[in-house]
This record gives structure tokens, C-alpha cells and sequence, in this order.
């Protein structure tokens, strides 16, 4: 799958239709800055909305995805396989990134327990400092990550709940 011409063939698509960016947007439930990431094949469509997408276009997912039309293409799936697979690969990803976020705040809040341990000389105190440093910016790295990949009421339940247990020991 190529992005650039996904996007090429629905812009293709969407202009054989005499639709705009945003009527057909509006169409499927998306703004239309969605639909010109998608024309410019900076992202994919969302699973949730290809088959309402294909539809408006007048096209069949196998199409959307090679980024043609193809009457006599030989597909070992079905659309909705397809779909399916799309769906898990885009949750997958999801769920890599909201694993990442989690460790990074954990090793965060590790790296920062273990800086208030280390005490003594001069050096100590710097490798203390250090420490502290990178546990903050692995939090803060890890809880930007686990906002771009869950909703924000999600995030502040987690980080709260978080709280609540380091807060505790």
C-alpha cells in the first residue's frame, strides 16, 4: 500500500464525483482536513470510516487500496477481511504506542525513586541530578505519547490513578 497514490486515486475519485474536500467529509463524518491528509498521503483512512468512504467514491476497497481501478483483480479476501485486517493493525499500533507511553512513565518514575536514593559526594550528587532529569523527560515524553494514542479523558483517568498509587507508597 502506497500512500501517495491511495491518496492520488482518492482525490481522482473525489473529483470524478464533483465533490469538495469537505462535502465529502461531511459525508462520512470527517473534517475535511482529514480528507486532505488522506489526498496528500500523509495518513491512511481510519478502518471505521473506508467502507463508508468506498461507497461515497464508488469504488471497492481492493480498488482503494491499490489505488486503481481493477476490474479483473483476483483477491484471495473478501472486503470485509480486508477491512478486519485494517482495523487490527491500526488497534495493534495503538496498542504499541499507548505500551511504549506506559513504560516510559514507569521507567520515569523509577529513575526519579532512584535519584532520591543516591546521596553523598559531589559526584553522587551530580549522577542524583542527572537521574532526576531524565525522569522527567521520560514522564513527559511518555504521558505526550499516551495522549496521541488514547482520548484525553483516558489519559487524566490513568494519570490520576497513577498518581493516586505513587502518592499511596
Amino acid at each position: 500500500m502506497n500512500q501517495q497514490v491511495i491518496g492520488k486515486f482518492i482525490t481522482l475519485k473525489r473529483k470524478e464525483k464533483n465533490l469538495t474536500q469537505e462535502q465529502l467529509a461531511e459525508k462520512i463524518g470527517v473534517s475535511n482536513k482529514t480528507v486532505s491528509k488522506w489526498e496528500n498521503g500523509k495518513c491512511m483512512p481510519d478502518y471505521s470510516v473506508i467502507e463508508i468512504l468506498c461507497n461515497e467514491l464508488g469504488i471497492t476497497v481492493s480498488e482503494l487500496l491499490d489505488g486503481e481501478e481493477n476490474e479483473k483483480s483476483i483477491r484471495i479476501y473478501d472486503e470485509k477481511e480486508i477491512l478486519g485486517m485494517i482495523k487490527d493493525i491500526q488497534e495493534l499500533k495503538k496498542s504499541k504506542d499507548s505500551n511504549t507511553s506506559f513504560f516510559l512513565i514507569i521507567m520515569g518514575i523509577s529513575l526519579l525513586a532512584l535519584s532520591f536514593c543516591i546521596d553523598g559526594s559531589d559526584f553522587k550528587e551530580f549522577v542524583s541530578g542527572f537521574l532526576l532529569g531524565i525522569s522527567v523527560v521520560e514522564m513527559i515524553l511518555g504521558i505526550y505519547l499516551l495522549g496521541r494514542t488514547m482520548n484525553s479523558n483516558k489519559v487524566i483517568y490513568k494519570l490520576k490513578v497513577l498518581l493516586n498509587r505513587i502518592l499511596k507508597r
